[in-house]
């Protein structure tokens, strides 16, 4: 039989071309995180929705509201600077122009103050504190928990969640919960002595399953999951006073945000493997973030199909004001160092998933 070479050399570059699409197929979340801008930013906000996000291919965009939107439900808990229903509507009618899927965020359970600033739930309800009436100025702790099983503190953080979803139009909701170290402390009466596994896995589900019952997934940070010791990965990117255990404990359909700033790391690998859809999330480092999306790449294409279809992406964090950190993309303002690497490795790593995909 004689052979066609035209028709070898077409098979073979049919099958090169697609044994490099197996290798780095279009991941389903392509996502960026972001701060809420302010009032004034609203403008600068929907311009970089509608121009950077489908430009550079971000397809999901969470953003972290906290208490900085005019909540009705629960007034008493609005911070400074806080976005109105218009505000917020109109980003939520930019990001679906732009075919972005917009994700509310508001830092649960941790993460109620930030130096001497003790934000507004905790400032509207001190009751609620896991060590009320302690820590004067918030001296001497990084930052203030909620008390998980105050009879009381659901009943105000469902009707935040509420509302902020629903005027964001969104399917889903990040609880953040990262970098918890006030957990079942001595001076909770409800909490004292109680396992703190326990304890985290308990607020996690009670967040779940009321999000499930409106069909919103659940997005959380995934540092409280992971044995800081065993690990090495230390207090910050994992856990130290035992929460780690609380990964057996909970929803397997929730997305956990993977962040690891300073190197790759492959706990992303280790959360699909336990059963959980996954993103890497890095921030400032482009190599860093580079290493991340490699990772998950060469994960979906040599893992299981079950492992491989839990990597879904990246989801990179910027933690800088919005402002400074859009009009640093667009070539506006140079920014500090940090506004300026968050901008640089947006575009580094989304330059590199538009070439993958």
């Amino acid at each position: 039989m004689k052979i066609n070479t035209r028709t070898v050399a077409a098979v073979w570059i049919l099958t090169t071309v697609l044994a490099l699409n197996a290798a780095s197929p279009s991941l389903p979340i392509r996502g960026l995180h972001v701060m809420a801008p302010k009032p004034d930013e609203v403008d600068l906000a929907l311009r970089f929705i509608g121009e950077a996000l489908p430009k550079a291919g971000v397809n999901t965009l969470v953003v972290e509201f906290d208490y900085r939107y005019q909540f009705t439900r629960r007034p008493e808990v609005t911070d400074a600077d806080a976005l109105s229903r218009d505000d917020v509507t109109k980003i939520a009618a930019a990001c679906r122009q732009a075919g972005v899927r917009l994700i509310p965020q508001i830092n649960l359970l941790g993460h109620q103050s930030w130096a001497s600033k003790t934000f507004g739930l905790l400032r509207a309800h001190p009751e609620l504190d896991e060590t009320p009436g302690k820590y004067p100025q918030n001296a001497g702790i990084y930052c203030r928990s909620y008390c998980p099983l105050h009879p009381n503190v659901h009943g105000v953080i469902f009707d935040l969640i509420d509302e902020l979803a629903e005027v964001s139009e969104a399917d889903a909701f990040h609880v953040g919960m990262d970098e918890i170290f006030l957990l079942g402390e001595d001076d909770c009466k409800r909490c004292k002595g109680k396992n703190k596994a326990s304890l985290f896995a308990g607020e996690v589900k009670a967040l779940h399953d009321h999000l499930a019952q409106s069909g919103r997934t659940m997005w959380i940070w995934g540092d409280r999951f992971l044995d800081g010791g065993t690990t090495g990965m230390g207090k910050w990117e994992a856990s130290m006073n035992g929460t780690q255990d609380a990964i057996h404990m909970v929803s397997k359909d929730m997305v956990i945000c993977d962040w690891h700033y300073e190197r790759v790391l492959p706990s992303v690998t280790y959360f699909a493997m336990v059963g959980f859809p996954v993103v890497a999330s890095p921030w400032r480092k482009p190599n860093v973030a580079l290493g991340q999306l490699a990772l998950v790449r060469e994960t979906r294409a040599h893992a299981t199909g079950e492992i491989g279809d839990r990597m879904q992406g990246v989801l990179q964090t910027t933690w800088v004001p919005f402002g400074p950190f859009a009009r640093a993309y667009f070539g506006e303002q140079a920014g500090d160092t940090e506004v300026h690497e968050a901008a640089q490795t947006f575009r580094a790593l989304f330059e590199e998933l538009r070439a993958g995909q």
